[in-house]
């Protein structure tokens, strides 16, 4: 054992049946935390996630047969439900009926088929339910394409033929990463979108502003333009500002879209154009707040104008074109709809149904047909929201972006949101995800997000795992993953119990990384994932190892000396920043606005003299560094430092930087603060300058200090003096 301490739980200890049965579904007995200490997990957390995974472990007894389900189920199966492999590297398992036999073909996702050969082997066999059953591996071709396959098996010569199916996945073993070689890495632009207005918003960004913001950021030099997640939130009002908490993260924020731009607003009779120019008009006036952004006014303005716009009788090719949207999409899209139109209809009536109804509920299949319309008319705000995501992403590479639009994915969805609902055999119940105590969120966090069941997963053949990538990269060069760690596993935290009080739950990272890395390949996407935090340190080399870029922040990289890590030393692999949303911009944070906010809010858990005094030092020795680097004078300007930040960082081996626009503008605010609700105006914090002034996107190309700061990182990148 480690000399490090170890955590006695604060509740019982499991037994070695409770143990062995955690372990057998990927839960965890016990974890290192990040003071270095190994902490024992409790029998009633561990109760309590097996319960949400389907096993019954109420005591030892049923523990026991819970277990011997968990050992015997694979056996009980001609085929598993999926299996993912890398291209020219992989096996299928078959469990056979003794005295039978197994004819085995790979149908391609073509259509063709492939007869698979058993080679010579010496199978297992075990008994399950009085039957002998034989463990048959055979290994898949190494010409299969990538893709997704299906496996089709038939055993015979006994009493009556079994036929079972199971997917197969191929996927690449490696993605092509963007060029490290002097002059030629990549530098992108980093925004919250919504907070990036012109005078044609509607009172927050949306995607015709990303299209101007990409070409902006494109004609400075940049390859790509990365923005917050914008997956689908509410469609009723109070919408939750965070893009970290959607509805659903397969489909999009009808909130972003730009409706004088549908042209079907051409057609709109005088007193609809009169009205949807009111409607702008009104909401256009919140351009100029510097202060908040109100996502339910906006959505109220939008809401209506869609309505008017959507009355308009689609021409013959439009209307094709949405039928083709939603055949594309599916039920997926149906049911997406369906929930948008139910909590409609509950808001307007004050009926709710009840808590936990299933989506084919008799009472929901009624209103699925009382809906139509309105569910018609979401089927149609998603087919408008993806067109003009679309357009932005053309514009994207008509600006000379070598990756374009890079989008960013959430951890999780709402509890209360769409996914949760039309998925949620997908999603254990009684848990929320989290994570455990650290040096910055001393009890923990809790997310409020339902986390994916390993099964669930694998039995649908990672199927919305599929969906959920493939729709973010359709219009998409890159894709950001937020908390990558998750593929590996998650902080599962059971109802009742406090944020500290969960534990770990593993994914099978090689299918669900395998999946990313096969949807990336098809899209020729860039995959950056975000792995700050408590890393196993085997996670960030097996990243790497895929073509999987991870994540470095300025002020998170330090030496053995608690200093400044030299920027030669960086990981080359990574997208390497200034800052996150989760900090000050870097003018706010080098006068130390982070303590500030904190002590205002009552955050911290020491004095402001002792938090201040430990800023003021890490501040100070960057500062030392720059200096002994030549790239500041003694008396350098707050801009001078950012763009000084700017030029150590590229001198980085790291394929990809990011400039923060805030860091462009002089904005000081934080976009978010952890540990805050309505304490602070977290994701509704619009762009401005360091004065406070509102800096709209019209604006942009002719301001000096952005000009200047995307000259000094295109210089540096490529190379320049």
């Amino acid at each position: 054992m480690s000399d490090r301490e170890r955590t006695e739980p604060t509740g019982d200890a499991p037994s070695p049946t409770l143990a062995a049965l955690a372990a057998a579904h990927g839960v965890a007995t016990e974890y290192w935390s990040f003071s270095g200490e190994q902490v024992r997990v409790p029998a009633t957390t561990l109760r309590a996630v097996l319960t949400a995974m389907g096993a019954d472990a109420a005591d030892d007894e049923r523990a026991a047969a819970s277990l011997a389900e968990a050992e015997a189920g694979p056996w009980r199966r001609l085929v598993p439900a999926s299996t993912v492999m890398r291209s020219g590297d992989g096996e299928v398992v078959v469990h056979v009926a003794d005295g039978h036999d197994v004819e085995v073909v790979l149908v391609l996702e073509d259509g063709s088929l492939r007869p698979l050969s058993i080679p010579e082997q010496q199978p297992i066999a075990r008994t399950v339910d009085g039957l002998t059953r034989w463990r048959v591996r055979i290994p898949i071709p190494a010409d299969v394409p990538l893709g997704w396959h299906t496996l089709q098996a038939r055993q015979h010569g006994g009493s009556a033929d079994v036929h079972a199916r199971g997917a197969v996945i191929v996927t690449p073993s490696r993605l092509s990463l963007p060029s490290a070689d002097p002059g030629q890495r990549a530098w992108g632009l980093i925004a919250q979108l919504y907070s990036v207005r012109s005078r044609r918003s509607w009172g927050l960004g949306d995607f015709a502003d990303l299209a101007d913001l990409a070409a902006v950021a494109g004609e400075a030099g940049a390859d790509y333009l990365l923005i917050n997640p914008v997956h689908a939130a509410e469609v009723t009002t109070p919408i939750e500002a965070s893009p970290y908490l959607p509805s659903s993260r397969r489909f999009l924020a009808p909130l972003y879209i730009r409706p004088e731009l549908i042209p079907e607003t051409a057609y709109l009779s005088g007193a609809a154009r009169e009205r949807l120019s009111r409607l702008h008009r009104d909401a256009a006036a919140a351009n100029s707040d510097p202060d908040r952004i109100d996502r339910d006014v906006v959505w109220a303005a939008k809401r209506e104008a869609l309505e008017l716009i959507h009355g308009v009788e689609l021409a013959p090719s439009r209307r094709a074109e949405r039928d083709a949207f939603a055949r594309r999409e599916g039920a997926a899209l149906a049911d997406f709809a369906l929930w948008c139109a139910v909590r409609e209809h509950e808001a307007e009536s004050g009926e709710r149904l009840p808590a936990g109804i299933a989506i084919d509920d008799p009472a929901v299949i009624e209103l699925r047909d009382t809906l139509a319309d309105r569910i018609a008319f979401h089927v149609w705000l998603q087919w408008v929201v993806d067109e003009q995501l679309g357009a932005a992403a053309s514009a994207a590479r008509a600006a000379g972006m070598r990756i374009g639009i890079m989008h960013d994915l959430a951890v999780g969805v709402s509890t209360v949101g769409s996914d949760a609902w039309s998925l949620r055999d997908l999603y254990a119940p009684g848990v929320v995800v989290g994570a455990p105590p650290d040096m910055y969120n001393q009890q923990g966090q809790n997310w409020n997000q339902p986390p994916w069941l390993p099964a669930g997963l694998a039995e649908a053949g990672y199927a919305p795992l599929r969906d959920m990538i493939r729709s973010l990269l359709r219009h998409a060069g890159a894709l950001r993953i937020d908390h990558i760690l998750g593929f590996f596993r998650l902080w599962w935290i059971p109802d009742g119990l406090g944020p500290g009080e969960g534990t770990y739950v593993r994914y099978d990272h090689d299918a669900m990384i395998g999946v990313l890395a096969l949807e990336a390949h098809r899209a020729g996407a860039v995959i950056i994932g975000e792995d700050l935090g408590l890393v196993e340190p085997w996670v960030r080399d097996y990243l790497a190892a895929r073509g999987i870029l991870g994540t470095s922040v300025l002020w998170f990289e330090s030496d053995d000396d608690d200093g400044p890590l030299a920027p030669e030393r960086y990981r080359t692999d990574v997208l390497a920043t200034v800052n996150t949303h989760d900090l000050p911009p870097t003018a706010g944070y080098l006068e130390g606005e982070h303590v500030a906010l904190r002590a205002r809010l009552g955050l911290l858990t020491r004095s402001v003299d002792d938090e201040r005094a430990d800023f003021e030092r890490e501040r100070d020795r960057m500062l030392d560094e720059l200096r002994s680097r030549g790239l500041i004078g003694a008396n350098a300007s707050e801009q001078e430092v950012v763009e000084a930040l700017h030029v150590f960082l590229a001198a980085s081996p790291s394929r990809l930087l990011g400039v923060s626009l805030v860091d462009a503008v002089g904005e000081k605010r934080v976009q978010n603060q952890p540990g805050t609700d309505d304490e602070y105006p977290n994701w509704r914090v619009p762009l401005a300058d360091a004065d406070g002034n509102v800096v709209l996107l019209d604006d942009l190309p002719a301001s000096p200090r952005f000009r200047s700061l995307v000259e000094v990182v295109e210089r540096s990148v490529r190379g320049q003096p």
